[in-house]
């Protein structure tokens, strides 16, 4: 084994440094330092988090409001081993120990997938949610394919909202004020409508203003401007039937994303180009068009669980719409002496239909087994489009004006089986396999306009091809002491092929990519220490990649190619220790090694090379300190650090697009008072205001950057009934 996996363990256990923020701290109102536990259902039913034999990272509602995770994106600053790729901030593509996708194409699929009440969101502009009043969040790491099945190859996010109290009546109001003009208000109410029904009501708003002023037209960009509502219905007849409808609704209404141009590619020839556009200052942009992000996402999901003697049945029923337009300056340069501009759309209609069927063994049974089935449907209609212009030129000339015009449908059918079975009494095997098949019809019309490049490149295609897997999963847990688990598992996962979403020929768009797919190798332990005052949690795991789904640039086109090989191996730590009352260290340590086994591209050999979008080294380590001024009245003083190395953002690992290592730094100040319902946080992020980049790319011998958000500070007053 490589030494650095022996290393690190080593000096985690020596410094009792690597403390893990996504175990839930101490219990608010204990002074023991025991550590509460969070209820998740990673494998389809309810358990303990310590008792899952896969590695799972989870965030509690109330760690996700008081660590401000806004958008989905914020996940990456708290959960060891996740990524995203952030631009724009609406069509967030999350990467789970280096596996990610960057194609938003209409028949592409992600590597790795989010849930919504175990609903699969299956567009990147639909994955919008809201902190507010979510139960938790659970993070699977590595290929999930025999539960979860819908493009896990890289792991899944699941996010669970809070659901109707039978009984109680309940209500919480939650204001933020803070700079950049953050004005945020949000609520919920739950409401007994008798002993057996309930109705939960959630909704907010989220309104602030750009990180970066536009000096070039005035305005500003990287704003925020959501409003979202949920509304749950829950009806429980008798103690063994369940039934719950809920509706949801989300709209933004933004400004674009910075673009800044950070440098130029010194190997093209068209680098002069770009010279006079360099600008790397982060608070302000010189774009020719502040651009714009509007979304619209609602649904309608309706869940049964009825408990019968010989096993319990669950059926989820979904229907999702999304609206989606993008507009952005794609150079970010100063167009009154640019000479190129260019400017790119992303424009979409997405309808979603999706249900699921269990068939499980009674919680009672020692024996768990589940069996079920699942189909998806999606019909998407987007446009992608790119205009290059060159200013001097007469007013309606353009180097290159392309549109993309894209209709995707998409059918995917499963079966599923699983069983986890006690040998002895330490001792039990789990095992289960899915059947998948995906069917995509496609139509790509290339509808150019005059231009001076490309400008016979138009036609019309249609396409369609399937493609079906066995996945699996086989492993074995061992419980030597009460609060000791060790785990070994194999897993695997698929991810269909597709076709191009800006192909550069007709032959291109009609021919389709290759599926991807994975093995991972795990084995793990989960302890409780010292009267439950430590959890520590770690795995190593080694996962084999084929035929992995990488983008690729070359000029003015982007394409999807099938990269050979990869292997990932990594080694993760994760702990909360509570070693008295009122003290918590939490904190993560992540290390990923991923390179390719096999890679060449365009003649060139890249075998060996990093993986994109995923650090080598990610620590994050939060120590936090509660102080009870009365038996009513507390302060909670809580500093968040996170460290991350380099990331390779194109995988030729190209110098030029390297994301240098980061270290971010938040905290925030909680004055509780448990009478009269109150809590105000007074909380700072990224206090040393650092500046980095989220995201790069070359073109056209540009180098082009978006950076992360600067420092950001304010107060939040929450009242609960």
């Amino acid at each position: 084994m490589n030494r650095n996996y022996m290393v690190a363990p080593c000096l985690w256990l020596a410094a009792s440094a690597h403390a893990q923020t996504t175990v839930p701290a101490p219990d608010a109102g204990s002074d023991t330092g025991a550590i509460q536990e969070i209820v998740v259902t990673a494998q389809k039913r309810a358990q303990n988090v310590q008792d899952v034999p896969m590695t799972l990272s989870v965030l509690s509602g109330g760690q996700v409001e008081e660590a401000r995770v806004d958008r989905v994106g914020d996940l990456a600053n708290r959960v060891p081993g996740l990524g995203f790729d952030n631009f724009p901030v609406t069509q967030p593509r999350p990467a789970i120990r280096g596996i990610g996708s960057s194609d938003r194409g209409a028949a592409g699929d992600p590597s790795t997938a989010v849930y919504v009440d175990e609903v699969y969101y299956g567009r990147p502009g639909a994955i919008a949610f809201d902190a507010f009043d979510v139960a938790r969040i659970e993070v699977l790491k590595g290929p999930q394919g025999t539960l979860w099945g819908k493009n896990v190859v890289g792991g899944l996010i699941h996010i669970v909202n809070q659901r109707p109290t039978l009984g109680d009546f309940g209500a919480s109001v939650q204001t933020t004020l803070g700079n950049y003009d953050r004005k945020d208000v949000a609520a919920f109410v739950n409401v007994p409508l008798s002993g057996t029904a309930a109705l939960r009501v959630t909704g907010g708003l989220r309104n602030r203003d750009g990180f970066a002023r536009n000096i070039a037209i005035g305005g500003r960009v990287d704003d925020e401007d959501a409003r979202f509502v949920r509304a749950q219905a829950l009806v429980e007849p008798t103690e063994r039937l369940s039934v719950l409808v809920a509706g949801d609704y989300r709209r933004d209404h933004m400004a674009g994303s910075n673009r800044h141009t950070v440098g130029v590619d010194p190997s093209s020839s068209r680098a002069p180009v770009w010279a006079n556009a360099i600008d790397t200052v982060p608070d302000h942009v010189r774009q020719d068009t502040n651009g714009y992000q509007n979304r619209e996402s609602y649904g309608v999901r309706g869940s049964i669980d009825w408990e019968l003697d010989p096993f319990t049945i669950s059926s989820i029923t979904s229907y999702r719409w999304l609206d989606y337009a993008a507009f952005e300056d794609a150079d970010g340069g100063n167009p009154t002496t640019n000479r190129i501009n260019a400017r790119g759309g992303n424009f979409e209609t997405s309808r979603f239909w999706s249900q699921e069927l269990r068939v499980a063994a009674p919680s009672s049974s020692a024996v768990k087994w589940v069996l079920g089935a699942y189909y998806y449907h999606q019909n998407t209609r987007r446009t992608d489009s790119l205009i290059v212009d060159a200013p001097p030129a007469p007013s309606g000339t353009f180097l290159a004006r392309d549109q993309f015009d894209q209709r995707a449908k998409i059918d995917s059918y499963a079966v599923f089986a699983d069983v986890t079975v006690p040998l002895i009494d330490a001792v039990s095997v789990f095992g289960g396999v899915r059947y998948s098949y995906d069917h995509k019809d496609y139509d790509l019309t290339n509808a150019n306009s005059t231009a001076l490049l490309r400008a016979g490149a138009r036609y019309t295609i249609e396409a369609d091809k399937g493609w079906d897997k066995l996945t699996y999963r086989a492993g074995v847990q061992y419980r030597p002491a009460k609060d000791i688990m060790v785990y070994a598992l194999v897993s695997s996962g698929f991810k269909s092929g597709g076709f191009q979403d800006t192909p550069a020929s007709a032959t291109s768009a009609r021919t389709p990519f290759s599926p991807e797919a994975a093995t991972n190798f795990e084995i793990g332990a989960k302890t409780r220490l010292f009267d439950r005052k430590l959890l520590l949690n770690t795995s190593v795991y080694r996962i084999d990649y084929s035929d992995l789904q990488v983008r690729r640039t070359i000029g003015l086109d982007t394409f999807t190619v099938n990269a050979g090989s990869a292997r990932i191996k990594g080694l993760e730590v994760e702990a909360t220790a509570g070693p008295f009352g009122g003290f918590t260290l939490s904190g993560s340590y992540a290390l990923t090694d991923g390179k390719f086994r096999e890679l060449i591209d365009n003649g060139q050999n890249y075998s060996g090379n990093r993986l994109t979008r995923s650090p080598h080294d990610k620590l994050v380590l939060s120590p936090s300190f509660r102080f009870d001024v009365s038996d009513a009245l507390s302060v909670t003083t809580t500093l968040d650090y996170q460290y991350e190395s380099k990331i390779y953002d194109d995988f030729n690992n190209n110098p030029l697009t390297i994301r240098p290592s980061k270290t971010l730094v938040d905290a925030r100040i909680v004055i509780d008072h448990a009478d009269k319902g109150l809590s105000l946080s007074i909380w700072g992020q990224n206090l040393g205001d650092k500046t980095y980049i989220t995201h790069q790319f070359l073109l056209l011998g540009g180098h082009f950057a978006t950076y992360g958000p600067p420092r950001t500070y304010g107060a939040t007053l929450t009242w609960r009934y």
